[in-house]
């Protein structure tokens, strides 16, 4: 606060109007506008005060409720944490000490079609991918954007212990214009699982592997992901039919 920017304010309403030759009216006017200043800023210091400590109650009171997986707060501490992730994702639903969470995974045309190489002269040159080698590039990606949505969601959320993860693709639009979707991956993760590994070296596909306790694909010949049949599993489906994938789409 700028003590002696509400002491001007405050002389120059108080002396306003008064003769710049009536010197002790100017004097005694200016006293009583420096003791109103004064009176003013313990005033405000004392409302602020005040303020931080109820809005320190309020951080406090919803940080006991995110303790206490209270599922309106996870859910929204998440929505807000993956607003600025590169795959969307959203929280579904919070059951005791676990979330259900889906991520909007990439189709595969992220994987680009050549990889660079070398020829044996050591000329630079692109090799065009096998279709094992997409397939497994593919199969990093999707794990990557998996691993990321479960990392944050256990990061801003202290309390979970564990996480159920389905990754969904989009795979064109129906006759309505809704968007199709596909369950290409879905995982149950628990957080003292992830303590321990070796992210900078180990790749996110044994990382998926090693550290789910519960895991669904379905890989065909080159063991590229496929779609899950939801109708045997009644846990997808629900997941799926919770979320509004055209607002996840809209998502900057």
């Amino acid at each position: 606060m700028d003590r002696e920017a509400l002491r001007r304010r405050h002389r120059k309403a108080a002396t306003k109007g008064i003769s710049w030759f009536a010197r002790a009216a100017r004097r005694q006017a200016t006293a009583a506008a420096e003791a109103a200043a004064d009176h003013e800023a313990v005033s405000l210091e004392r409302q602020r005060a005040e303020q931080r400590q109820t809005q320190q109650r309020e951080l406090d009171a919803l940080w006991q409720r995110l303790l206490r997986n209270d599922p309106d707060v996870v859910l929204a501490t998440l929505a807000e944490a993956f607003e600025d992730n590169e795959a969307a994702a959203a929280a579904v639903g919070v059951a005791d000490d676990e979330v259900s969470l889906l991520v909007l995974v990439p189709d595969t045309a992220a994987v680009p079609e050549r990889r660079p190489t070398t020829t044996p002269a050591g000329n630079l040159s692109l090799k065009k991918l096998t279709k094992r080698e997409a397939a497994d590039f593919y199969k990093v990606v999707v794990c990557g954007h998996v691993l990321v949505t479960v990392k944050e969601a256990f990061a801003v959320a202290p309390a979970l212990a564990g996480a159920r993860v389905a990754a969904v693709r989009v795979t064109g639009d129906d006759a309505y214009g809704r968007p199709r979707t596909e369950v290409v991956l879905a995982a149950h993760f628990r957080r003292a699982a992830l303590d321990g590994v070796q992210w900078a070296t180990a790749d996110s596909p044994t990382i998926v592997t090693d550290t789910s306790d519960e895991l669904v694909i379905r890989e065909g010949a080159t063991k590229a992901l496929g779609a899950i049949d939801t109708s045997r599993h009644e846990d997808l489906a629900t997941l799926l039919a919770a979320v509004d994938i055209g607002e996840l789409l809209d998502q900057p």
